[in-house]
């Protein structure tokens, strides 16, 4: 019993440093810094767009690192809950700010569903990262500004790469 409630703890603590990493935004500003002036895009976009791609790649990397691992569901559940609660206070407060109503979780289910659908266009691509970047520059308005697309492959290879080093001891 003491070990499931070990257990229990550590898959609720991943739940919560996966949320706190997904919605932290120091990584968004760092490839804002750098993206540069002369990049053919709304750079209020690129920056919206990237933070929904980093909240959607830590819950696709949580699925793809734990495919086979028994406590995956659970921690899949507890990381879309956090970010169900997260896009219920955006959704307000932006409400309130602009007197429209958003669904912001069902804007990141959308992306979600573009990304996966650009991803399932392309069977044979081994490098998901190749079909990221240029479907991040579509999403935000420009498929053919190579600095946007370079922007959402970074962001995407960061992404991942730090939820499988953080996975890595619990798989």
């Amino acid at each position: 019993m003491e070990t499931s409630q070990k257990e229990k703890a550590a898959i609720e603590k991943a739940g919560a440093d996966l949320f706190d990493f997904a919605v932290d935004r120091e990584d968004v500003k760092a490839l804002m810094a750098y993206l540069p002036q002369e990049a053919d895009i709304n750079r209020v976009t690129v920056e919206y767009e990237l933070q929904i791609l980093k909240i959607i790649s830590v819950g696709w990397s949580i699925s793809y690192y734990l495919e086979n691992v028994s406590y995956k569901n659970q921690l899949v559940r507890l990381y879309w809950n956090a970010v169900y609660e997260f896009s219920q206070s955006i959704s307000a407060t932006t409400g309130l700010m602009t007197g429209h109503d958003i669904d912001y979780f069902q804007i990141l289910k959308e992306r979600l569903d573009m990304y996966l659908n650009a991803l399932n266009k392309k069977p044979d691509t081994h490098d998901p990262v190749v079909v990221i970047g240029p479907e991040f520059a579509r999403i935000c308005g420009n498929i053919n500004d190579v600095f946007t697309v370079m922007t959402g492959s970074r962001m995407f290879t960061a992404t991942i790469g730090a939820v499988k080093e953080y996975l890595k001891p619990k798989t």
